[in-house]
């Protein structure tokens, strides 16, 4: 047998399809995702979203979401590039705009999802400051907030 890189193997047995590159996810992005997040600060976010769900310091999908913004709770909005129909989070983005919460797309919902700890793909992703992660959470803000602004 020949040698597989483990990361590769390892996404291969758990989901059955081998893992798609940044630029294969980009090719089924929506047009209104914009800010859409690079490779490297994808990176990151997903991190942020991984160590933010073991502390129970995210906030999961559209309703959810939307009711914290609502409420005045702060944190960094994620969402995901490749969600259909569009007029299931349109609104978001305005909504951050207005609360001035920094906000970025990233490509893949099944790669949000995963990240967060859940099975199922998650289109948006509330991610709270909190102590343990404040370093990484710090970089992300820079970053997300660094994104030009759609018009």
């Amino acid at each position: 047998m020949t040698k597989v890189k483990k990361e590769k193997a390892v996404a291969e047995e758990e989901t059955g399809v081998p893992e798609k590159s940044y630029q294969e996810l980009i090719a089924n992005v929506n047009p209104i995702a914009q800010p859409l997040a690079s490779k490297k600060l994808s990176k990151k976010l997903y991190k942020c979203v991984k160590k933010a769900s073991k502390l129970k310091q995210i906030r999961r999908g559209v309703k959810e979401v939307q009711k914290f913004i609502n409420k005045g709770e702060k944190g960094i909005v994620v969402l995901a590039g490749d969600t259909l129909p569009i007029d299931v989070y349109c609104h978001l983005p305005v909504m951050c705009e207005d609360r001035s919460l920094p906000y970025a797309y990233i490509p893949s919902k099944v790669d949000l999802g995963s990240s967060a700890g859940s099975k199922r793909p998650t289109c948006v992703i509330m991610i709270k400051p909190h102590d343990d992660y404040k370093e990484s959470y710090d970089e992300c803000v820079e970053e997300v907030s660094a994104l030009p602004k759609p018009c």
